[in-house]
């Protein structure tokens, strides 16, 4: 069985699941606050910032700060359970396929449910940016080459992220334990961007990146420059890692 023969396997097994859902809901909680207090963006305080990127940054930051962390703590969790819950793990299992091959192709779901939350971001802030433009009488709406350029490297700082998360929910096996200790190690992400270590911390990594973003459309706000060594690297070691790791315990329970 091939690769991809997998994934659509794992595909087909969330087709009817609320995950879809559970990715929308972070969403909308984001931007509808955006809509609602439009005006704040005109009450710059002083910051050198245009109330269009204004609007944008703000609508992210949630969303890079806590949601999109959480929404993939819930979903390596529910990925796990799905399985779990009615053995269908040990049936994988049988497969003629080796057990790295189906951890990576679970783990390449994740990183597709994590793509359809950023394009559903992206539709989400052009919609709220359509609506505040007509409703404050003042074109907040980026041009899309910004927009998806931001969007999309956010997206791909957060795949170290996603693999340490996913390598959590496969060596913890109480998904209590596993929540906990995936929503706790988010509050720490703002802390971590502002030290020498933040490279060390893949949790930080699309905050990091949504405020050097604030910083060049901000002047003076904040470093304008992505110190890309010694992140490159150590983001690069952290995935393997966390891969490696989640690999090694996948299914490793049921086979015993």
């Amino acid at each position: 069985m091939s690769f991809l023969s997998l994934i659509g396997i794992e595909l087909k097994k969330i087709r009817r699941s609320k995950i879809l859902l559970i990715l929308l809901i972070p969403v909308i909680m984001m931007w509808i606050p955006g809509i609602i207090n439009a005006d704040m963006n005109f009450d710059l305080r002083g910051i050198p910032i245009t109330p269009e990127n204004n609007f944008f940054i703000q609508g992210f930051m949630g969303m890079v700060w806590f949601m999109i962390p959480a929404t993939l703590v819930i979903c390596t969790v529910l990925l796990s359970q799905t399985e779990r819950s009615n053995k269908g793990i040990l049936k994988m299992l049988s497969l003629p396929v080796s057990t790295t091959q189906l951890c990576l192709a679970k783990f390449t779901v994740l990183l597709i449910l994590a793509a359809v939350q950023m394009i559903m971001s992206i539709g989400a802030y052009y919609i709220c940016a359509a609506i505040v433009t007509c409703t404050q009488n003042y074109h907040f709406i980026l041009e899309p080459l910004y927009v998806f350029k931001n969007v999309c490297s956010i997206y791909a700082a957060a795949i170290p992220m996603a693999a340490v998360y996913w390598a959590l929910s496969t060596v913890i096996w109480s998904p209590i334990f596993s929540v906990g200790i995936g929503l706790a190690s988010i509050v720490p992400s703002v802390l971590m961007i502002n030290t020498k270590i933040w490279f060390a911390y893949p949790m930080s990594y699309p905050f990091y990146l949504l405020m050097v973003a604030y910083g060049r459309a901000a002047d003076g706000v904040y470093e304008t420059q992505i110190h890309w060594l010694p992140w490159l690297p150590a983001a690069a070691v952290i995935t393997i890692i966390a891969l490696i790791a989640a690999c090694v315990r996948f299914g490793s329970s049921e086979n015993r």
